[in-house]
């Protein structure tokens, strides 16, 4: 890509770095977007042993990028986003992508029709490192950042995502214990 593009299409993406989400990080900071994306991307990175036939750059690939389209809504936390939000986000999304020069319009928009269909390796992967990332990070915060709701939620969220996978789950199982842990300690 071309020097002055490239800087463009970095600035507009560093709006993830001061795009807000729901979660707290260990230290009090409210969790940027961004920050969930590289922890996401780390997570795959070490699992990579886990998943020796998968094409794990990808699935890093795929966590660094899942979230390009809160550029444009900013994080919506899953118990308050509807279908409306989601068509909106892929919409706006999908335009930006367009806009991209070749190779990498269609590049990205290949990987997110693939991460949206949910049916290749990777894109399960990916999506259950979201939602594993999201109940870690709670996890790691102050209780006293959680929401009412989200003491059943970290106890049952994702679990659906990762029932493919006999090391998926088994992670899922250690997090609920943590979260139990958490939950006790008060």
């Amino acid at each position: 890509m071309e020097a002055r593009k490239l800087l463009n299409t970095i600035s507009f993406i560093e709006k993830l770095k001061g795009t807000m989400r729901h979660c707290q990080t260990s230290n009090g900071y409210e969790e940027s977007v961004a920050s969930h994306s590289w922890m996401m991307a780390l997570m795959a990175y070490f699992m990579k042993d886990e998943f020796e036939q998968i094409d794990m750059n990808k699935v890093i690939l795929m966590c660094l990028v899942h979230d390009l389209g809160e550029c444009f809504t900013g994080d919506i936390p899953v118990f308050q986003k509807i279908d409306q939000n989601e068509e909106k986000e892929k919409e706006l999304l999908e335009n930006w992508i367009e806009s991209l020069e070749e190779p990498f319009a269609s590049e990205l928009m290949s990987l997110f029709k693939e991460m949206n269909e949910q049916k290749t390796m990777e894109a399960k992967i990916y999506k259950s490192i979201d939602k594993m990332e999201a109940v870690i990070q709670h996890n790691i915060s102050d209780l006293s950042s959680w929401l009412p709701l989200e003491y059943d939620l970290n106890l049952t969220y994702a679990f659906d995502q990762v029932s493919f996978n006999e090391y998926l789950l088994n992670l899922r199982n250690e997090i609920k214990k943590d979260t139990i842990l958490k939950i006790e300690k008060g």
